[in-house]
């Protein structure tokens, strides 16, 4: 794993190139409109929005999993470390250092927590000895996997089977890692305990992140960059803090405004506006 972090106003090596794509369910459904965005290396990258705004599918088309949902890449192009990479298969991107954690905290429900974690490293050839170390290395960053770790993961809690995605994606030794939702369906204290887990493997193991999330308070704080998607396009990008005192996200995304909080009338009227597209 790499050990740069971005840093503001220096130049960084960019590792994933989002170009202007677009994306067709059934040969019909136009989701994706042109979207580019781009990821450095050691970075943390948020991509926002609400739901059906076309975060998850932005995801599936960099990971290769839009075919299994009949869906494809129409135009634009994805590339990785200056290479292409649309048609690869999914295995061959998590060889090259890319993996998607889908949103739902899936497992294998039947296995323990152990088990899931080392289904992780199928893919890699470098043996027994530096698969356990890393196991160990996940467990340090989740400890309450360790405690866990001979229980059927399907038995474990919300929180625990989020962790253990993670962890799961942590063993192929990825470069980048792709995560959908992490907040999804968990309590602020363990949202925040998330998000701290990812600060750190970003900060001490160098992994990058392109993350798509519905709270966007959260991903704000954690995130340098962030990409505000709505209806299939970007429709608004910056650094993090930028984007956090920027008045259209506060009011639109925040529920704030110059007068205080608003309330959520006046936000799904603002939505209706639009008044960062006009």
């Amino acid at each position: 794993m790499l050990d740069a972090t971005p840093e503001e106003g220096g130049k960084t090596e960019t590792l994933l190139e989002v170009n202007n794509i677009e994306v067709i369910y059934n040969h019909v459904i136009l989701v994706l409109k042109g979207v580019s965005l781009s990821v450095p290396k050691g970075g943390i990258i948020a991509l926002l929005g609400g739901n059906g705004a076309g975060k998850t599918t932005t995801l599936k088309a960099i990971s290769n999993l839009l075919h299994s949902e009949r869906g494809e890449v129409t135009k634009g192009a994805i590339v990785y470390r200056g290479q292409p990479v649309t048609e690869l298969d999914p295995a061959e991107l998590v060889r090259k250092g890319v993996i998607q954690v889908m949103e739902g905290r899936r497992c294998f429900e039947h296995l323990t927590v152990e088990e899931n974690l080392i289904t992780g490293a199928y893919t890699r050839t470098d043996g027994r000895a530096a698969v356990k170390a890393d196991l160990e290395m996940v467990y340090g960053y989740f400890p309450r996997l360790k405690d866990r770790r001979r229980s059927q993961a399907g038995y474990t809690s919300g929180g625990e089977q989020q962790m253990l995605s993670i962890g799961r994606a942590l063993m192929s030794r990825p470069e980048t890692i792709l995560l959908d939702e992490p907040s999804m369906g968990l309590a602020p204290q363990l949202v925040e305990e998330i998000f701290e887990i990812v600060k750190g493997l970003n900060e001490n193991e160098g992994v990058s992140f392109l993350l798509a999330e519905q709270n966007t308070n959260v991903a704000l704080r954690f995130a340098h960059y962030g990409y505000i998607l709505e209806s299939g396009r970007v429709v608004m990008d910056g650094p993090a803090a930028d984007l956090r005192e920027n008045p259209d996200v506060k009011e639109f995304y925040l529920g704030m405004s110059e007068k205080g909080r608003t309330s959520f009338r006046d936000v799904r009227s603002y939505r209706r506006r639009k008044r960062w597209l006009s």
